[in-house]
C-alpha cells in the first residue's frame, strides 16, 4: 500500500523531469517499500515559477476565505488519519499510536492557524496633525522555502505550511526523502481542499542542492528550516547573504532537572515517556537528567524500570511502545556515543546495544556517572539514550543546565513555587516545562535561543515571521 511518491508542482502530482527516483526503506526490516521522485534544477525552476504565480493570486484572497480552505484541509486530514499514520510508521518507524497522534495534532495546528490568520491585525497610530491617518498594515512576505527533517514528517511541515497559507504566502516544501509519503498526503489534503495551483509545492532530492538553489533565488522571500545546528548555521548564512527572512529551529540538549522535593515517581515516569517517545529522535527530548543528590538513587531506579518495561518492536505491531530508529546512521551514532561514554568511566544501567540484525532497533539506554568531557554530555544524542547525573544545589544545576551552547527546551520538577519561578528565570532556553510536558501546542511559541536557533513556530509569533509591516501615512488634500 506504500505509494511511489511524486513531486507537487503547480497543482499537479508529477514525476521528476529526469524520471530519477530515490528508494524508500522501512526502518523496521530494511526492505525497500517504494520510491520518491528526485527533483533536478528544471523541476525547481518550475516550482519557483508556480510559487510566484500562486503568491500573486493567494495574497489577494481574503483571510476569511483562506481560513475556509485550511479548515477543509484539516477535516480531510482527520478523515484520512488512519491511512496517513500507517504510511508514516512504515517509512519512519514510530509506533502507530504515536503516528496517529502526530496526524491528528497536525489537523489541530491547521485549524488554529486558520483562525489566527484571520486576526493578523494592523493598527491605527494617532497622528500629530489634523486630517492625517497613520496606518500599520500587515502583508504577506512572499514565497517561502521550507526545509524539514524526517523525525516528525508531518509535524515539522504543518507549522510552516499553515503559517504560509494563513498569511497569504505561497510555499515550496523540501520534505525529507527518507519519509516522503506522509508529508505528501498532508499537502494532498490542501490540494483536495481547493487551494489554487502554485500556492503549495513539494519537492524532494539532494538536500544541499535544493537549499543552495532555492534560498538565494530572487523568488524566495522567506526561509524556514528545522534540523541540525551545523546545517542550520550554513543555511542561515546563505540566507543572510541575500537578506532573506529566516526562522531556524535547530538542535538541543535539553536539561531535565529533578529537585529533591519533587514527586519522584511521577517525574521518573513522565520523563521516561518523554525521553523514549519517537525513540528519542525529538529535538525537545530531555537528554541530560540532572537529579539532586538525596533522590538520585530512587530516580535512577524508577527511570531504569520504565526503560526496561518498553516494548521495542515494529511500529505496526500491537502493543509497541518504541519502534526502530529511523535510519542506520542513528545506530552508528548511538554505538559511538556509548563507547565513548564508557571509556570515560560512564556506566550503562540498562540497554546500550542494537537489537538483532534486521531493522534499526536499539535498546532503550540509561547511562550514569558520565563525566562532562564525554561526547554525549556535549553532543545531542538524538536517540533512545538518557544521561543521569547528580547535582548538589540550585546554583550547581543552573551552571550545568546553561553550560552548553544549546537552548531549545528544558524541564524541571519541584513542588516549590519559589524554586519553579527561580529555575524558569535562570535557565537559558526558549522553552521550559515544569512538572509536566506541555511544549509543542500550536497556540504557544516554539523555538530556541543560542545555537538552538531563533524565531518561533508556534503562537502569534509564528505568524509574524511570514508578515511584513507597511506604514501608510495619508493626509487629505
Amino acid at each position: 500500500m506504500y505509494p511511489n511518491v511524486t513531486l507537487l508542482i503547480d497543482g499537479q502530482w508529477r514525476a521528476a523531469a529526469s524520471n530519477r527516483t530515490l528508494p524508500v526503506v522501512n526502518p523496521a526490516n530494511g526492505e525497500h517499500i517504494g520510491t520518491v521522485a528526485h527533483a533536478d534544477r528544471s523541476d525547481l525552476d518550475h516550482a519557483l515559477e508556480a510559487a510566484q504565480k500562486g503568491f500573486k493570486l493567494w495574497r489577494k484572497v481574503s483571510a476569511f476565505e483562506r481560513s475556509k480552505v485550511m479548515r477543509k484541509a484539516a477535516d480531510l486530514l482527520r478523515a484520512r488519519a488512519d491511512m496517513v499514520a500507517t504510511l508514516m510508521t512504515m517509512e519512519q518507524g514510530k509506533p502507530l499510536a504515536e503516528a496517529k497522534i502526530e496526524v491528528m495534532s497536525a489537523a489541530d495546528t491547521i485549524d488554529w492557524f486558520a483562525e489566527e490568520g484571520r486576526r493578523a491585525y494592523g493598527r491605527v497610530v494617532p497622528s500629530r496633525g489634523e486630517g492625517i491617518y497613520q496606518l500599520v498594515i500587515k502583508e504577506p512576505v512572499g514565497p517561502v522555502a521550507a526545509f524539514t527533517p524526517w523525525n516528525f514528517p508531518i509535524n515539522q511541515v504543518v507549522r510552516k505550511l499553515s503559517c504560509a497559507v494563513a498569511t497569504g504566502c505561497s510555499i515550496i516544501v523540501k520534505a525529507p526523502e527518507e519519509t516522503p509519503a506522509s508529508p505528501a498526503e498532508l499537502l494532498r489534503c490542501f490540494v483536495d481542499a481547493g487551494i489554487p495551483a502554485g500556492v503549495v509545492g513539494l519537492v524532494y532530492g539532494v538536500p544541499a542542492e535544493i537549499s543552495e538553489y532555492l534560498i538565494p533565488h530572487p523568488v524566495i522571500r522567506k526561509v524556514s528550516f528545522t534540523g541540525s545546528t551545523v546545517i542550520g548555521k550554513q543555511l542561515a548564512a546563505l540566507a543572510g547573504l541575500h537578506m532573506k527572512r529566516v526562522t531556524m529551529e535547530l538542535g538541543g540538549h535539553a536539561p531535565a532537572i529533578v529537585f529533591d522535593d519533587a514527586d519522584i515517581d511521577v517525574a521518573s515516569k513522565l520523563l521516561a515517556g518523554a525521553k523514549f517517545r519517537n525513540a528519542g529522535q525529538v529535538c525537545i527530548s530531555p537528554t541530560r537528567f540532572l537529579v539532586q543528590d538525596s533522590v538520585y538513587d530512587r530516580f535512577v531506579e524508577g527511570f531504569v524500570a520504565q526503560a526496561k518495561a518498553l516494548k521495542v518492536a515494529d511500529g505496526l505491531e500491537a502493543g509497541t511502545t518504541m519502534g526502530p530508529l529511523a535510519n542506520p546512521r542513528r545506530i552508528t551514532a548511538m554505538e559511538s556515543l556509548i563507547s565513548d561514554a564508557t571509556k570515560h568511566g560512564g556506566k550503562v544501567q540498562t540497554g546500550g546495544h542494537r537489537i538483532g540484525n534486521k531493522g534499526n532497533f536499539f535498546e532503550p539506554t540509561v547511562l550514569t556517572d558520565v563525566p562532562l568531557d564525554a561526547r554525549v554530555q556535549n553532543e545531542e544524542p538524538f536517540g533512545p539514550m538518557a544521561i543521569i547525573s547528580r547535582f548538589k544545589g540550585f546554583d550547581d544545576v543552573v551552571e550545568e543546565a546553561n553550560r552548553l551552547p544549546f537552548g531549545l527546551a528544558s524541564y524541571a520538577y519541584t513542588r516549590s513555587a519559589k524554586t519553579a519561578n527561580m529555575i524558569a528565570a535562570e535557565v537559558e532556553a526558549g522553552m521550559m516545562s515544569i512538572n509536566h510536558h506541555g511544549l509543542g501546542l500550536p497556540e504557544i511559541p516554539f523555538g530556541g535561543v543560542k545555537d538552538s536557533g531563533y524565531g518561533s513556530e508556534g503562537g502569534l509569533e509564528a505568524l509574524e515571521a511570514y508578515l511584513v509591516t507597511k506604514t501608510v501615512s495619508q493626509a487629505g488634500l
